[in-house]
């Protein structure tokens, strides 16, 4: 059975690989054709746990808390099926968001050794009930169709990646959050391991290498806020104060901000990211605040904001090594405001 399995995936990761420079809504035809066949393999009572209405208001009903969840979770698949739901996951993902994704996932298991592991079976139980890597859900909503509305969404704790494609174009692949208990591991085998220390070090080097002057503007608060300010709103406006504008950093400090912001969009394929960064040059200026401490173990917290996007990075949960992180669109998550559009089009004509 796993055989036929391999063969589609194994071309389906040649296609990707033989084509490095695909057009745009190349991201959106090959989700819907994994999609379609990710459904396939499903029984008929999976298909109602994973599969809702485009208009359903679980579409917009996203977090990242561990809470209970709608959708269908990797637990409850065989591993032909959760083998094609990771690779609908990675018709989403560059090398390194996949990376970081399934990483994330893994840390439940480390949760669950500082937690639970060595407790009676009550508090393992309980411990496993809320800290399980595969308590992750996969959710189609409406039919993945190259020429149809639908979105899909892989969520759980830590984790939530909402996508949004019409006619074969992904209009938006956002809201898009990583986050990270511990964020640094400081026990047993995976001891070191940082899975969003590259997104807190770029922003430390940048506060940290700003003129007296410029911190003055980039400093919005002296105590870092407890969670990201959009925590996990439906909808968000640009945040004030707005921080210091890009115009006003020298070049080895724009360069660095952008490193910043790569670090965000690379966690998507390269087509995705490279049109994200396409708008985000067109729709200039960027602004980027700070808010608590400079110094590696102190609560802190800084975005990045455009025209059209926010990055939003906070550490200061279990001791300033707890981070989230999140990349969201003004004009458009879920793809709200570009099919708002396309319907007044449709009207109009």
């Amino acid at each position: 059975m796993i055989r036929p399995f391999l063969t589609v995936l194994l071309g389906s990761t040649a296609l990707f690989l033989s084509q490095p420079t695909l057009h745009a809504h190349e991201a959106g035809k090959q989700m819907a054709e994994v999609a379609t066949l990710f459904l396939s393999v499903l029984t008929p009572e999976q298909k109602t746990k994973a599969t809702f209405n485009f208009q359903d208001e679980e579409r917009i009903n996203w977090h990242f808390i561990p809470r209970e969840r709608k959708g269908l979770p990797l637990k409850e698949m065989t591993p032909q099926q959760e083998l094609l739901a990771h690779a609908l996951l990675n018709t989403g993902l560059g090398f390194r968001g996949a990376a970081k994704a399934a990483t994330i996932m893994s840390l439940e298991e480390v949760l669950y050794q500082m937690e639970g592991a060595g407790g009676d079976e009550a508090k393992r139980s309980a411990a496993r009930a809320k800290r399980d890597p595969e308590n992750y859900f996969v959710s189609i909503f409406g039919t993945p169709d190259p020429k149809g509305t639908w979105g899909w969404r892989v969520e759980g704790h830590h984790l939530s990646l909402n996508f949004t494609i019409k006619d074969g174009n992904l209009l938006r692949a956002t809201p898009a959050f990583m986050g990270t208990n511990p964020g640094e591991v400081r026990q047993g085998n995976l001891i070191g391991l940082r899975v969003l220390g590259k997104e807190e070090d770029l922003g430390r080097e940048l506060v940290k290498s700003l003129t007296e002057e410029q911190w003055k503007k980039t400093l919005v608060e002296t105590v870092a806020p407890k969670e990201m300010l959009t925590a996990a709103e439906k909808r968000v406006s640009p945040l004030n104060p707005l921080g210091l504008a890009d115009t006003e950093l020298q070049p080895e400090q724009k360069a660095k901000l952008r490193e910043i912001i790569r670090e965000y969009t690379d966690r998507m394929r390269t087509e995705i990211a490279e049109e994200t960064w396409a708008e985000i040059e067109q729709n200039g200026p960027i602004h980027f605040a700070w808010a608590g401490g400079k110094e590696r173990g102190e609560p802190h917290y800084y975005r990045v904001q455009g025209k059209t996007f926010l990055i939003e990075y906070d550490n200061v949960q279990g001791e300033a090594n707890h981070p989230h992180s999140v990349w969201r669109s003004f004009d458009g998550d879920f793809g709200r405001d570009y099919l708002a559009e396309h319907q007044k089009e449709a009207h109009t004509k």
